[in-house]
């Protein structure tokens, strides 16, 4: 219990830094700044892995699966690289939702700060009841791993149409509870017209950004309790990329064409984690495979993308 509190205590920190210091007046982050907080978040990330072995090879948090502090370790890496890849998409479709309201670029950290927030809490909630379901009924497994094929299925086969903010239900449905303005005033969520308090685009950005990030979950979380079921390792190592998401989005939106083959390698991560999951009670692979495997697709389709954009310009 003391490590889950120390481990929640140093995310408010940060995050109370995030604001209240390093970006405490707006400003457009360039592309050399995130890319700095995406190395430093992506080597945070791979530095707590060191402290996972410890905690696990001391007993200082509750082993409830009895790994050993090397299948600790290695499950924390494969569960990061999974939601670190998943990511990719919840940038693409954040980048739209920013450009469908004409958000200013130095506007938009504030918006994904306090999205992170509601990000944590709603991946809190959906991990602890993954957990519960997956211990308590050992054929939750069976579903997951169906569902994440269908994902990867639907995600290699479906026509991709594109994805309108305002047309979603949420965004119709917020107009007919509240007062909306199209007028920005600063960072405000909110602004006084007259008579009325209406919310401004940052604020229907917030909320459109929220609920796409609760049907990415759907994916995400199934993902990582295939690799794992021990609570603190599923919940840190989704912390951790939701963390780097941020940065990744400002170093990444205006890119993302060049890493169009990255699709191909989120159906083979999902499918195998899918196959994972159906297979776990008859056959387990050693850790090392899963993470081997996920990094290979990861990494191929980077230099497939890559390459290919060389090719195009030459």
């Amino acid at each position: 219990m003391i490590v889950w509190c120390l481990f929640l205590l140093g995310i408010l920190i940060f995050l109370a830094l995030d604001l209240g210091v390093f970006n405490k007046n707006a400003h457009i982050i360039s592309v050399k700044e995130a890319s700095v907080w995406t190395t430093i978040w992506v080597s945070l990330s791979f530095l707590f892995s060191g402290v996972i072995y410890w905690l696990y090879a001391t007993g200082k948090v509750n082993n409830v699966d009895s790994l050993t502090p090397m299948d600790a370790t290695i499950k924390f890496i494969t569960g990061y690289l999974i939601e670190l890849s998943l990511s990719i998409d919840n940038i693409f479709v954040i980048a739209v939702i920013f450009s469908s309201f004409h958000i200013p670029q130095k506007y938009q950290h504030r918006v994904l700060f306090w999205g992170i927030l509601g990000a944590i809490l709603f991946r809190a909630l959906m991990i602890f009841f993954g957990v519960v379901l997956i211990k308590k009924f050992s054929f939750t497994t069976y579903i997951f791993g169906a569902f994440l094929l269908f994902t990867a299925y639907r995600m290699l086969f479906s026509k991709e149409e594109k994805f309108n903010p305002k047309k979603s239900f949420i965004y119709r449905n917020l107009r007919k509870v509240m007062p909306i303005t199209s007028h920005m005033q600063g960072q405000k969520f909110f602004v006084k017209m007259r008579h009325i308090t209406a919310a401004t685009p940052l604020f229907i950005a917030l909320i459109v950004i929220e609920f796409t990030d609760i049907l990415f979950a759907l994916d995400s979380v199934p993902a990582i309790l295939g690799i794992t079921s021990d609570p603190f390792i599923v919940f840190s190592s989704n912390i951790f990329a939701i963390l780097g998401l941020r940065s990744m989005y400002f170093f990444l939106s205006n890119m993302l064409e060049r890493f169009k083959y990255l699709k191909y390698s989120l159906v083979a991560i999902l499918s195998f984690v899918g196959v994972k999951l159906i297979l776990v009670h008859h056959y387990k692979l050693p850790e090392w495979v899963s993470l081997g495997f996920i990094t290979l697709a990861l990494g191929l389709g980077i230099f497939v993308s890559l390459k290919s954009t060389v090719e195009k310009k030459n």
